[in-house]
């Protein structure tokens, strides 16, 4: 067992890419019923560039990442890349208003946000970080003044993101979730790259 070692990115889906390129790794249903489908070759490729898009405005390893992105499929892009890089990503509801993603920005020292464009979560996450004026802003599905398109911007990026000597991998953490605290304010739990090993 290498569960030391483990990161889901590189170990399952990369590795499943190698093998097995043409495999369907996820389909995806939109709510007018049309289809998206997505080989693992596809979910190599796109998290790769994602990866290299993160990078290049600033994101590394051991930073902190809101993810407000639905059910889009780019959620999983996103989340890949991710873990490819080694930076913690915090899924979050799109029900979160002005106060909570404050409150989540100051918790978890948030160093970045990927946000839906639809309704007005982004608003709202718009709100909060005047307060703190460095935070990378990524929006994806329109183009928003002061926001990063990732639609577009992401597709010009290299698809190749080779794992490193210090890829995040084994006890460092993966994944923050907000858990909805039933006294006072939700708690952070934090996951490490073997809690994917327990899927």
């Amino acid at each position: 067992h290498h569960d030391d070692t483990f990161n889901f990115a590189f170990d399952c889906v990369d590795a499943i890419a190698e093998k097995n390129p043409d495999k369907l790794a996820m389909m995806w249903v939109a709510n007018d019923k049309s289809d998206r489908r997505f080989t693992f070759s596809d979910m190599k490729k796109y998290s790769a560039k994602t990866a290299n898009y993160f990078e290049s405005l600033g994101i590394k390893k051991g930073d902190t990442v809101m993810l407000v992105l639905k059910r889009h499929y780019q959620f999983w892009f996103c989340m890949l890349a991710l873990h490819k890089i080694g930076a913690i990503a915090i899924p979050a509801t799109n029900q979160l208003v002005e106060h909570d993603f404050t409150y989540r920005y100051k918790a978890a020292g948030v160093k970045a946000i990927v946000c839906t464009a639809d309704g007005e979560v982004s608003d709202q996450a718009d709100l909060a970080a005047k307060e703190f004026p460095d935070m990378i802003k990524i929006i994806v599905g329109a183009k928003k003044e002061g926001w990063h398109d990732y639609n577009s911007d992401m597709l010009l990026c290299s698809d190749i993101y080779e794992r490193k000597e210090d890829t995040a991998c084994g006890n460092d953490t993966m994944l923050m979730f907000f858990t909805s605290g039933t006294t006072g304010y939700p708690k952070i739990a934090a996951h490490s790259f073997k809690y994917a090993l327990g899927h």
